[in-house]
Order: C-alpha cells, then structure tokens, then sequence
C-alpha cells in the first residue's frame, strides 16, 4: 500500500507541479471547471459574430476567471493581482529606461526583481518561510521575465498597458502553459479576425482541441492510473522498473497534453492562438528531437533565453576549444537551470543532470559514430531509435517523480 500511497501523492503532484510550484490543484482538474467555461465563451461567440475585437472582452473574462479559478484552488488571488500589477509597472517601467540606456546593471536589477517572486517560491518549498505561493507563479514569471529579456535586447520597444495586463492575466493558460511570448500575444490580441474565419479557424480548432483534452485527461490519463499505475505494488525487478517507468510518463503525458490542449481549445476560442505544447512526442528519434516535441512551449522557452545565451557567451569568451563542446556545456547548463526551475530538491536537480548528459550523449553519438551515420535513414534503425528514446525520457521522467527519491 506504501507505494500506491506515493503514486497518488506523485499523480496530485502531477495535476500541479507542471506549474512547477507544487500548487495543489491546476485549474482544468475538475470537470466543473470546464462547465463554467460555457459561459464565458457564448459572449465570446456574439462578440466574434457582431465582428468586434474579443480582446476587451477577453481582459473581464479573465479576470473574472482568475476569481474562480482561485475559488477552486484556494491559492493567493490578492498576491496574484499584487503580482500582475507589479510585473506591468516593472515592464513599463523598463521600457521607458531602455529606451535612454541599455546599462547592464539597470538590466539586472530589473530582471532580478521579475524573478523574486518565484526564487522566493522555490526558496520557500524547502526552508522554513512564510507560504507566499499563488496559482501560476511559474507560468506568469516566464511571461514576465522574456518580456523584460526582449525589452533588453529591443524587440520590445512598447510595452501597452491593456495588452501587458491582458497577457499576464489571461487565465486559459494560466496555472500550467503553455508559455506565450509578449510580441506573439500582442499580434493576435490587435488583429480582426473576420466573422467566417472565426467560425471556420478559431472556433472549431478550440472546440477539436478541448475534446481531445476531454479523451486525453478525463478516459486515458484516468484509466491508466486507476489500472496500472495505482497498480504497480513494487520495482524489485527490472521489469517492475520499467513497467512503473512507462505507466507513469504516459499518464503524465496524457494528463499534461489533456491539460494543454484545454488551455489551447479556451485560446482559441477567446481569440488567441496559444502555440501547442505537444507533438508526437513518443515518436521521437533521439533526445534531442524529444525535446523539440514535449513540453514545447518551455523547451523553447529554455533555448531562447538559457541555451542560446550561454552558448553566445561561451563563444565569445572562447571558452572552449570547439562549438560542439560549447553547444555540450550550454546544453548542460540549460538542463541544468531547467531542473532548478522545478524545485530545489535532489530529484528535480539529478533530473536536470540527467537531461542534460542526455542531450550531450545524443549529439556526440549523432555526430561521430559512423553505424549511426550509415544506418539513421533506415526505417528498422528508425523504430529502433523510437524504442530506445522512449526508455530513456521515460526513465528521466521517473527521476523527476520523485518516487526514487522517496
């Protein structure tokens, strides 16, 4: 009974800590929620027939969500305004300082200051502090920390205050992603979208993508807990390893990809194309290409502002011989930081180590061994490739559980 205990503990984790947070409930767990939603997208319909923008709707409509939404999680609605608030001032703030210097340090204080909350968060899951955690803290931090990167860099030369506050607050991606960029947000929040083109693109995309949330969460995720996962009584042996390895990355992946494709339906619908989070990522070649199909949004957002930064860095300093081996450190490094992101303790950090030799392994055997160089177009090699991919990210994701750990 002791393992089935943990694994219920680890599957209530999962529902949440894709947050990152450890925030006890995400907001699509309970079908309740998805009813409550039926109300919020009929204005959304007459406002996109009467062809007036969705955006000043969708900024009430979040809001009153983020209401409900903490009704259901009992999480922090006043730190979460005080949060939202205080990103919107640090955004415009900065943008109005970058636009008279791009000093280094005046760039740090302010990239310090979006992170605080979440440092803090993640500080307090392991000391003894005050619990200041509210839903999204993770997601929202993302959000706010590329939006101050990309205000640095120039790409974001005008922060607008109804479009900032409406990308921090918007609620269907709220507690879990997928992470969306400032610019991205901005270009679906000013255009007009055409009565038919709703209807045709926006409209049933969001309506395909909630019923497969619906199959994802609600009949595979569910079943593959209530039949094999809560039903794994011991890893004594190496097929009771594996087989606890595989159920739980398949209902994490059923229960997560549910989750996002809800997140992406709501978009939709409101008017924004949130970017998917999943794509196959069970038919992945390697490591490498794993990566580019699970977890999408947060993948990339780790290769914009982590991985390409510090290899940038690694090149200029020269502080390596080669652009391999410089590619191979960023990638750990990148890993690394990933694993921090989770949480503090041991099993997310062995986690981010694991990933990353993972990615370092994958680029050195893709790069110098000569069966891979002859072989990798062959489709028996390909399923091969397939097979051993899966073990691996499904043995990494059981390092993340924590159940080895426990």
């Amino acid at each position: 009974m002791e393992i089935v205990n943990r694994l219920w503990y680890y599957e209530s984790f999962v529902r949440s800590a894709v947050d990152g947070a450890g925030i006890a409930l995400a907001q699509y767990d309970m079908p309740l929620y998805l009813l409550l939603l039926i109300p919020v997208f009929i204005p959304a319909l007459i406002v996109a027939a009467l062809k007036f923008r969705i955006k000043f709707y969708g900024i009430l409509a979040s809001f009153a969500m983020l209401v409900v939404s903490v009704l259901f999680t009992g999480l922090g609605f006043k730190r979460l305004i005080v949060f939202i608030a205080a990103e919107l001032i640090l955004a415009k703030l900065y943008c109005y300082i970058r636009s008279k210097t791009k000093n280094k340090i005046v760039y740090f204080l302010f990239l310090a200051l979006s992170m605080a909350p979440l440092l803090y968060v993640k500080i307090s899951a392991v000391l003894p502090l005050p619990d200041l955690a509210f839903l999204g803290v993770s997601y929202l931090s993302f959000r706010a920390i590329a939006t101050i990167i990309e205000i640095y860099d120039g790409t974001i030369i005008r922060v607008r205050v109804w479009t900032m506050l409406y990308f921090l607050a918007f609620f269907a991606t709220l507690s879990s992603g997928p992470i969306d960029r400032y610019r991205r947000f901005a270009e679906d929040c000013d255009k007009k979208i055409g009565r038919k083109e709703y209807f045709r693109d926006y409209l049933s995309h969001g309506i395909r993508k909630i019923l497969m949330g619906l199959g994802y969460k609600f009949v595979l995720a569910y079943l593959i807990n209530q039949y094999w996962l809560t039903n794994v009584t011991h890893i004594h042996s190496v097929l009771g390893f594996f087989s606890l390895a595989y159920a739980y990355i398949l209902f994490l992946f059923f229960d997560f990809a549910g989750y996002s494709n809800f997140a992406v339906g709501t978009s939709y619908i409101l008017g924004i194309r949130t970017p998917d989070n999943f794509k196959l990522p069970f038919l992945s070649l390697d490591m490498k290409d794993f990566w580019t199909r699970w977890h999408i949004s947060l993948s990339q957002w780790f290769r914009d502002y982590i991985y390409s930064r510090a290899l940038m860095n690694f090149m200029r300093k020269k502080t390596f011989k080669s652009k391999h081996a410089a590619g191979n450190a960023a990638n750990l490094v990148t890993m690394f930081m990933m694993g921090l992101w989770h949480g503090l303790q041991p099993h997310y950090l062995v986690y981010g180590v694991y990933q990353g030799m993972a990615l370092v392994l994958t680029d050195i055997y893709n790069r110098k061994s000569k069966f891979y160089g002859k072989h990798k177009n062959k489709l028996i090699y390909q399923l091969a490739a397939v097979f051993v991919t899966f073990n691996i990210a499904a043995c990494g994701i059981l390092i993340f559980s924590g159940y080895l750990f426990a």
